[in-house]
């Protein structure tokens, strides 16, 4: 057993050696098998610990060496596997495994490509160690390492420097996120003595709910989470993460990355529920994030930035969850919003491939049937999303809206507003992806294709995913029908303690059924007439005006961070280049060379080779000692 939890992020951290190491001298077909073969085997791994923690089992612990035992801490690098994490590895190596596979076909022309596998498996690794710790030091190791392997990966063509920069930005942002992390965590030892989450959590009971110390040590540790799952207002270096390969934007947005503050925050969720102040606080910023993020993605008209800011505002969704105490809900939706995420990412990506690199949804239209397999598998993932009944995002996310309307009638409107403006802008991306007239060059229309297998395999299997997915969350009226239970939920109460209980009224969930199924028949029928019976197209950027404009600029918060805070730091940094830099320490710096070169210089007149200077010196001399010697 002990040897199987290890084989999970051992295997990818073995498929980075090999293809970071001798990725020159392999065929590309054998970096792939290694690449994707290493994850294929930590995903059956994984199978194997879920089924047996479905028995009595309540968690596997593997200690696999003495880490720290320094001073007053011991700590030594544990794997843990309990159903939470058993979940965490399902999505990471399940999802992880097809979009190896998918990349194989998406970068298989990229004289990078085996670094790029290295990249993908080192990912993979870290977020597993992330999940599979048993405290806090090994997390934020995981933490790192996911954050050190996007900025790899979302600058890996490194010759673009707008995607070096984009890759700098998201190292830089989630910096700021792990700043406050890494602080809570220090306070959290000064408090406990301890960073075990066993420890920790135990002795986090015998204080006081509310308490002045715990508050501190959530809100730190949401800090890093506002960084690492892109929430307000560290949010802004997701959406440029879209300069990376389309399949890395499917990693990081499905199974890794962006859900290790989601994870973080449910796996302290002990933690949290004796913290009412920064439950509160988690809500509030997750309410902001997703109906922000839904109200820009309206207006964007880059296929993967439509997707960039639909995952901003669905992290949202999970926080708002975790914010009003429903934790097994915001995990839930962890898990289907991989599934479609990835999905659509990845019908992207296939979309991206048959355009010949288009990514200007007003460049395209009518792609249904040129690429069928990638139309009905987006189609699927749009469903999904949008929470089409009997698709799993309709499942989860109503799960999330009725613990909201148990929590506050206030967050369930605005976040029920906020998946009307998720259908309004999946539709609208789907309308003008597929239908109505295609509206790119000639060229590009004759070479429309549909992706290989390798690449429609893996999103045939996340369609069925996306479908099937949320079925282990049933609501409670249908389980009463059919005699079954809330599968998920079981499965991972004996880890997540959910401090209330968000079973709404059947009224309610009758009504917010129908509410959902007239809803989003309204805004197919309102967004088809736009984009496809009136086939209109979305103006220029330039030729927006009014609040259409301030959407299609994102509220300009770039533009303000830029102003407020990277201008006049680039104006201090100046400054201190052209004073103390090129003045003060350059000028030191090549003032001795020059002190030295004179003095030289000085010193080889007293070696000039020629005789006569050499007795007239030794003259002088001669009478000078002889005129000391009488003075003294």
């Amino acid at each position: 057993m002990n040897l199987i939890v290890a084989l999970i992020p051992l295997l990818p951290l073995a498929g980075f050696l090999i293809n970071g190491l001798v990725n020159k001298k392999m065929p590309k077909s054998l970096v792939g098998l290694i690449g994707s073969s290493t994850v294929l085997i930590s995903f059956i791994c994984s199978v194997y610990l879920f089924s047996q923690l479905l028995g009595d089992t309540q968690s596997i612990s593997t200690k696999l060496f003495a880490w720290i035992h320094a001073g007053g801490i011991n700590l030594d690098l544990t794997f843990l596997v309990d159903r939470l994490s058993s979940v965490m590895l399902l999505v990471i190596t399940g999802v992880g495994f097809l979009i190896h596979v998918y990349s194989i076909g998406y970068m298989k022309n990229d004289e990078d490509y085996p670094r790029y596998m290295a990249y993908l498996n080192l990912f993979v690794f870290f977020m597993l160690l992330l999940v599979m710790g048993n405290n806090y030091i090994v997390m934020f190791a995981g933490w790192e390492g996911v954050g050190l392997c996007s900025y790899l990966l979302i600058g890996f063509w490194f010759k673009n420097t707008a995607y070096n920069n984009a890759g700098r930005k998201a190292f830089v942002m989630n910096r700021i996120g792990d700043f406050g992390f890494l602080l809570g965590i220090f306070l959290m030892y000064q408090t406990f003595a301890t960073l075990d989450y066993k420890e920790v959590f135990e002795a986090a009971q015998s204080y006081p709910k509310g308490t002045a110390t715990l508050t501190a040590i959530t809100l730190l540790l949401f800090v890093g989470a506002v960084g690492k799952s892109a929430q307000i207002p560290l949010y802004t270096w997701l959406p440029d993460a879209m300069a990376g390969p389309t399949p890395v934007s499917a990693l990081i947005h499905a199974a890794t990355m962006v859900t290790a503050g989601i994870y973080m925050v449910v796996r302290s969720n002990i933690l949290y529920a004796l913290s009412p102040i920064s439950s509160e606080i988690i809500a509030v910023i997750g309410l902001a994030t997703a109906f922000m993020a839904a109200t820009i993605a309206i207006k964007q008209n880059d296929i993967k930035k439509v997707l960039a800011y639909s995952t901003v505002s669905q992290l949202g969704y999970m926080f708002v969850a975790l914010g009003v105490g429903a934790y097994t809900t915001g995990l839930f939706h962890v898990v289907t919003h991989a599934f479609f995420k990835a999905l659509l990412f990845l019908c992207a990506g296939s979309v991206i491939h048959a355009m010949g690199g288009e990514q200007d949804i007003r460049k395209m239209g009518g792609l249904k049937k040129y690429i069928p397999i990638t139309h009905i598998t987006f189609l699927t993932g749009v469903l999904a999303i949008i929470g089409m009944p009997l698709f799993s995002g309709f499942f989860s996310k109503d799960e999330i809206l009725a613990a909201t309307w148990i929590a506050s009638p206030i967050i369930f409107t605005l976040l029920a507003l906020t998946s009307v403006l998720t259908a309004v802008y999946m539709l609208r991306l789907y309308w003008l992806t597929f239908h109505a007239n295609f509206r790119g060059t000639q060229h590009q229309k004759e070479h429309l294709h549909e992706s290989p297998l390798s690449m429609t395999i893996p999103l045939i299997a996340l369609a069925v995913l996306s479908v099937l997915g949320g079925f282990i969350g049933m609501p409670d009226w249908i389980n009463e029908k059919l005699g079954t239970r809330h599968i998920f939920n079981d499965y991972v109460a004996p880890v997540i303690n959910s401090p209330k209980e968000f079973i709404a009224s059947h009224t309610f969930d009758f009504s917010l059924l129908a509410g959902t199924i007239i809803g989003l028949a309204l805004i197919y029928y309102y967004t088809r007439k736009i984009y496809v019976t009136d086939n209109t197209v979305p103006e220029d950027d330039a030729h927006t005006k009014g609040f259409a404009k301030i959407l299609a600029k994102k509220y300009y918060v770039d533009e303000a961070y830029d102003a407020v805070i990277r201008k006049p730091l680039d104006a201090i940094s100046e400054v201190f280049y052209k004073v103390f830099d090129l003045k003060m320490i350059d000028g030191l710096v090549n003032q001795l060379p020059k002190l030295t070169t004179n003095f030289a210089a000085a010193l080889r007149t007293l070696q000039s080779g020629k005789l006569g200077f050499y007795l007239t010196a030794m003259v002088i001399g001669i009478i000078c000692i002889f005129v000391f010697k009488l003075l003294m």
